[in-house]
């Protein structure tokens, strides 16, 4: 990962409006909250587990053309 790519990842890790710690004490929404930010814009340097996503399909908020498109690949 470059320079600006790290940067970038450090500003959103933090500064996002988000208590992860708090939000850590709940897995599940947790998990929820960390597939959305991956789906929605893309934060993190790992990819989503094929197996977390079917999970927790149903309580993703994610955008209407993302999950189409997700939803292709998964089922």
């Amino acid at each position: 990962m470059g320079r600006v790519a790290s940067a970038i990842l450090y500003f959103m890790k933090n500064h996002w409006s988000v208590d992860t710690k708090e939000l850590e004490k709940d897995p599940e929404g947790f998990a929820v909250w960390k597939l959305e930010q991956w789906v929605n814009w893309g934060i993190g340097t790992t990819k989503a587990r094929r197996t977390d996503l079917i999970k927790y399909w149903d309580k993703l908020d994610i955008d209407e053309w993302k999950r189409k498109a997700l939803s292709l690949a998964l089922f």
